[in-house]
Parts: structure tokens; C-alpha cells; sequence
């Protein structure tokens, strides 16, 4: 006998419908899984045995074929199991399959008959419209994630025989309800802050620039100085993540199976620390079967690069396209996929390879042509899409004994938001959102200066040894620093703060 089962897989971020189709024929006892599985498809043979027996069924001693159609698309992953057995036990006249094709099914079983979670839960829930299903049936701890799309009754379960008995009785399980106000409210807060950095008054001020126009930063300084503590308490001063962010951003992290069960939502921006030994395609994505990157987990949030010079250079030089058109294109023989990648890039290094060129208590024995090749390690082309880069010296130790309260987060952030408000409105075109992704021809209309900075730019150009690159760059975080004075026009002050943010030019390390 034929069974049909309605289930969704998940290619790159899209979720595409899928058909289960289970016959069960008289000869020799065999399950055989077609439709191009991977091996986590065609082991589901063995969990769906175990979990039909361990529920009180009986799995058919008879040939036994599965095809998951279309035919021509890689199927992967865990999530057919639920679907594949309930399509056995329909098959074999164990339950009604009446209204089995009136439900979209998804999880993974257990020996015991549990129901695991999988990954995608809310691409394939943004797929599925209710105009054609009366709901989708998946894990338990999927049920957050997908009832965030509210296209379509999410009903979550337990176990296979909880399945069987919602597909008896619709009644038995209600459908999962998810308050998003609520749930922004009291989640949406870090545990850090930047009161609890000692010192470095400058450096979190370049960090606040950095913040209010979304601008790419390098942090300098000697081990110990409290660069990725810095660091980490950059996402605290950036704007709350919105809901249109969220399930972006949520949608990439679903894919790969980050989301944590009990909220089912990103409520912050995330922050993204891979280590230096990362591979280009973990950074960017890729694989035979193309799956985000670090880059694109770090979408709407921060990626920190500590070690920045540890990095492979093939690895750094992956991180070009991405910043600059804010997304990845995987492409393979069958299909392209694209995954979005708008983040700040924050990175952190050494000034030299022992880390003490810039210390003033520590000696450093590095040769200057030792640091020049440390430094170089950095190509022109990826330095030229960092804006701001800050020296971060040692914590002095009046300054770690202080008692004076220093700014809080929240008192900073008030002061981003204000800037990136100006910034809203002053960008009425598409795709640009903040003074760091402004063109040339933004800069030409929004960035006007007086005759006294462009004398101050002159001067910077050609006796500070600034390259022509850092012109446009010195423009934008003045723009910027302007936006958090509140001033209309770009002063001289601004062009002069903006300068000493551009401390690691090429030219300036000849």
C-alpha cells in the first residue's frame, strides 16, 4: 500500500516542499531510501524501526521503499524521520492517514520514540502558507522559532505517539502561541557593561564613533590591555536589534542549529569571535551542500577577529566581497545560494609580533623590519575597509584602583541612537542605513566642508603621510562625529579627531 506525507527540506536559507512517499510491497524484508539522501537520511532506516517498535507499533517485515521527492535536490539531515514513520504506519493501515496530507511534518526520532529537534524550523515555517495546510507538526523546542513567522498553526510534540493521536484528534494539542513584545522585553539586555572597563577614555570614545556610524575598527595595543573586553561591550552602545533584524537574523541561525529552545528568537545583536585557525569557508560558508559562515551568523551584529595577523591571508582576503556588498554567494554545479552578511567587523592585534612596541613599561626586541612584516600581514585592500583604528595602551594603575563611577552602556547608547536618528533621516535611498555605508557621491553631498578643514585635511594628506584612500574614511567618521555633537556642519574639530582615528595608515608605517 501508498502513503503520502507532506514535509519541507532546507537548501541554503530556503525551505522548498518536499513529498514522502512510503510503499510497502510483499518480498523480502528491505527498506530501501531514494530520492538522492545523504547517510543521515538513509541511517533514519534504523531510528524509525526502533521508534515505531518502542511506541507499541509493529514495523512491517515486507520491502519497504521510500522516495523523497523531487528526486533531483540533496536531501540532508535528520528532520524526514517523524515523516517517514508515520508514512510506514499509514501505509501498513496502522493509523488514518485521512488527514495525514493536511499537515506539514518534521522531526527527529529517538530510539524510544522522542521527538529531537531540527534545524530550519523557521524557513521552512516562513514557506508554508495555511491557505494550503491546516498546520505544521514539529519538535517541541522548534516550536518558538517557527510560531515567529505566524503563517501557519505551529503544533508542537513530544513523541510519536503524541503525533498519532493530534492526527486522531486536532483537538488533543493546541497550537503554540508566542508573545514577541514580551519576549523582546525581557530578553533583550547583556550582562556586561562598559562601566566595568578601568581607564581608556579615548578608546571608548572611538568606540562610540564606531557605534554611531557603523564603521569597521582595528584595536592596537600590548597583551593585557583590555582590547576584547572592549570589544565584547561594543554590541551594548549599538541599537536594539528590531524584529525585521531579528528574524533575519534568527532565519541564519535556525539553519545551523544555534537557536537556544526557550526563546526561539535572537533578541540581540550577536557577536561572532572565531578563532584564528578558522578556514575560509567556515569564516564565509560554503561546503558541498552550502551552509552559512561565520560572516553571515554575524549578520545584523558584530565579528570580532581577535589575533588579527594570526589569520591566514586567504582567509582575510574571503572577507573582501562581504563587506563590501553585505552578502555571500555560494555557487555549486545544481544551485547558488546567497546568505546575507551586514555586520561590523571589529578587529584586535599586537603592534608588534611580542606585543610590547608600544608599551611604555615592557622593552620590545622586535627589528622594524620584523614589525613592518607582522604588519603587512594585513593587506591594503582589507585595511582600506576598516575606518577607525584606536590604540589601546595598558591600564595605568591609578586608573584599576579608581573608585569614580564610569559611563554606563545605556548612557552611551543614548547618545548612538541620537546620531543614528540623524542618520535615518538624512538617508532617504535604499541600502544605505548609516554614515559608514555612504558612496562617494554621499560623501559629496552630505560631508561639505569649510575652508579651514580643508586645509586641515591638506595638511593631514601631505605631512602626516596619509594616503588618498583615508580622505573618504577621515569624511565619513567626521560626519559622524559630528552626528553625535549634534552639529549640522562638519567643524574643523571633527576633521581633527577623525585624523587621529587613522593612526595605522600604509603610508604612516613606510
Amino acid at each position: 500500500m501508498l502513503s503520502k506525507i507532506q514535509s519541507f527540506g532546507v537548501c541554503g536559507l530556503d525551505a522548498y516542499p518536499l513529498t514522502i512517499e512510503v510503499d510497502v510491497a510483499h518480498g523480502l524484508p528491505s527498506v530501501t531510501v531514494v530520492g538522492l539522501p545523504d547517510n543521515a537520511v538513509k541511517e533514519s532506516k534504523e531510528r524509525v524501526r526502533s521508534a515505531i517498535k518502542n511506541s507499541g507499533y509493529k514495523f512491517p517485515a515486507e520491502r519497504i521503499t521510500v522516495n523523497l521527492a523531487p528526486a533531483d535536490i540533496k536531501k540532508e539531515g535528520p528532520s524526514f524521520d517523524l515523516a517517514i514513520s508515520l508514512g510506514i504506519l499509514a501505509a501498513t493501515n496502522q493509523i488514518d492517514s485521512s488527514s495525514l496530507g493536511e499537515y506539514i511534518i518534521l522531526g527527529e526520532l529517538a530510539l524510544d520514540g522522542q521527538i529531537r529537534p531540527v534545524t530550519g524550523a523557521l524557513s521552512v515555517a516562513m514557506s508554508a502558507f495555511s491557505n494550503k495546510f491546516r498546520g505544521l507538526i514539529l519538535p517541541y523546542r522548534n516550536a518558538a522559532e517557527a510560531a515567529m513567522a505566524k503563517k501557519i498553526p505551529v503544533y508542537p510534540v513530544k513523541t510519536l505517539t503524541q503525533v498519532i493521536q493530534l492526527l486522531k484528534e486536532p483537538s488533543s494539542v493546541d497550537p503554540f502561541k508566542i508573545n514577541i513584545p514580551d519576549l523582546f522585553k525581557n530578553a533583550n539586555h547583556y550582562e556586561i557593561d562598559f562601566a566595568d572597563v578601568k581607564g581608556q577614555t579615548h578608546v571608548k570614545r572611538g568606540l562610540e564613533v564606531a557605534a554611531a556610524g557603523g564603521h569597521n575598527c582595528l584595536l592596537i595595543g600590548p597583551p593585557g590591555s583590555g582590547k576584547t573586553m572592549l570589544a565584547k561591550r561594543l554590541p551594548t552602545i549599538l541599537p536594539d536589534i528590531t524584529l525585521e533584524e531579528a528574524l533575519e537574523t534568527t532565519r541564519i541561525h535556525s539553519v545551523v542549529g544555534m537557536i537556544r529552545p526557550e526563546l526561539g528568537i535572537i533578541t540581540t545583536r550577536p557577536f561572532r569571535s572565531p578563532h584564528h585557525t578558522t578556514s575560509d569557508v567556515a569564516l564565509v560558508g560554503g561546503g558541498s551542500i552550502p551552509k552559512p559562515g561565520e560572516v553571515s551568523l554575524a549578520h545584523n551584529g558584530i565579528l570580532f577577529l581577535d589575533e588579527l595577523p594570526e589569520f591566514h591571508r586567504d582567509v582575510l582576503e574571503s572577507l573582501r566581497q562581504p563587506l563590501e556588498d553585505h552578502c555571500v554567494t555560494v555557487s555549486r554545479a545544481s544551485k547558488s545560494s546567497r546568505f546575507p552578511s551586514k555586520f561590523m567587523l571589529v578587529a584586535a592585534m599586537n603592534p608588534c609580533p611580542c606585543g610590547w612596541h608600544t608599551d611604555l613599561k615592557k622593552e620590545c626586541y622586535c627589528t622594524p623590519q620584523k614589525i613592518q612584516k607582522y604588519l603587512s600581514k594585513i593587506s591594503g585592500p582589507l585595511l582600506d575597509r576598516i575606518d577607525i583604528h584606536l590604540d589601546v595602551p595598558s591600564v595605568k594603575y591609578r586608573d584599576l584602583i579608581s573608585n569614580i563611577s564610569n559611563e554606563t552602556s545605556q548612557q552611551i547608547k543614548s547618545r548612538t541612537l541620537n546620531a543614528r536618528k540623524i542618520q535615518k533621516e538624512r538617508f532617504k535611498e535604499p541600502g544605505v542605513f548609516c554614515n559608514a555605508q555612504m558612496s562617494h557621491a554621499d560623501i559629496k553631498k552630505h560631508c561639505p566642508i569649510d575652508e579651514e578643514g580643508r586645509n586641515l585635511l591638506k595638511m593631514a594628506l601631505e605631512e602626516l603621510g596619509l594616503s588618498a584612500r583615508a580622505y573618504d574614511k577621515i569624511l565619513k567618521i567626521s560626519r559622524t562625529i559630528g552626528d553625535l555633537a549634534g552639529a549640522e556642519q562638519i567643524l574643523p574639530e571633527h576633521i581633527a579627531e577623525a585624523i587621529q582615528y587613522r593612526s595605522l595608515d600604509r603610508n604612516l608605517w613606510a
